[in-house]
């Protein structure tokens, strides 16, 4: 059997590192907010916005311009949003995350400084930011919801129409941070050299979510379970494809094989116990 550690361990330390930066940012994030929370229509609602966009990506893929164009205002208006929240509303010190992905991005990203270390890294920071943004708006009930949803489209833009990759490789060819790429450890060497497997942006937020919504329900320890649990059927997911050289597969039932049995033991359990 052929396995890797490298993503498993970067899906394991970016999901820990959301749970815990929520604990110390949420009260603000959502007085910012104004307490608003989703309801399960805005749940919904969301996935279906989530798969027109990418469809309408994966259908404009050779139209270049707008689509760099609606990454960079996503990525930078994030970053200043964060940067002006929790800088006292400064906005002169918020235009300086936005500059500095910008600048990189413009005279960097035909290099391998780009595209083998600094993509990840904003990557990851994306990854972090939209999941603590988003992930406060959400609660227990519409996180099932979203997630049970998510996965569902995922299956079927991954498996069935293959939208979802046509998507991910017109932001690729980009060298947009739409997703984080490691290479497989231990070292798996081909006829086009290193291999690497890559996670998508998406695929980070819903592991996030899944742990911060499971700290708010269960506590500390149910939560630091659902991140393992989560990163190990990840790791024999990706196992699998590695062994079969699988090329691709929804990263959402990846993830949520591993944190619904505990959600589904945990509910048991509060029943029999009532």
């Amino acid at each position: 059997m052929t396995f890797d550690i490298a993503m498993p361990l970067t899906l394991f330390a970016v999901t820990l590192a959301s749970l815990y930066l929520n604990r110390k940012i949420e009260s603000k994030l959502k007085s910012t907010l104004e307490e608003k929370e989703f309801k399960t229509r805005d749940a919904v609602l969301l996935v279906a916005v989530m798969a027109v966009m990418i469809s309408l990506i994966a259908f404009f893929r050779e139209t270049v311009e707008p689509l760099m164009v609606l990454f960079m205002f996503s990525y930078s208006s994030l970053l200043f949003v964060f940067t002006y929240v929790f800088s006292n509303k400064r906005w002169y010190l918020a235009i300086i995350p936005p500059v500095a992905f910008i600048l990189p991005y413009i005279f960097l990203r035909g290099s391998t400084l780009w595209s083998l270390y600094l993509i990840n890294v904003y990557g990851i920071i994306f990854a972090i930011l939209i999941t603590l943004y988003i992930g406060s708006l959400f609660t227990w009930k519409t996180t099932l919801i979203f997630t049970i949803l998510l996965t569902i489209m995922d299956i079927i833009l991954v498996l069935i129409t293959g939208t979802m990759i046509e998507a991910a490789n017109a932001a690729r060819n980009l060298n947009l941070p739409v997703m984080v790429a490691m290479p497989v450890v231990p070292l798996i060497t081909t006829a086009q050299g290193i291999q690497f497997m890559s996670l998508g942006l998406g695929d980070f937020f819903f592991a996030g979510l899944a742990a911060i919504q499971s700290f708010k329900k269960y506590g500390k320890n149910f939560a630091l379970a659902s991140v393992a649990a989560m990163t190990v059927s990840f790791f024999i997911f990706e196992m699998l494809l590695l062994t079969y050289r699988l090329t691709a597969f929804p990263g959402t039932l990846m993830i949520i094989c591993g944190w619904l049995p505990l959600v589904a033991f945990k509910f048991l359990k509060k029943m029999l116990t009532d």
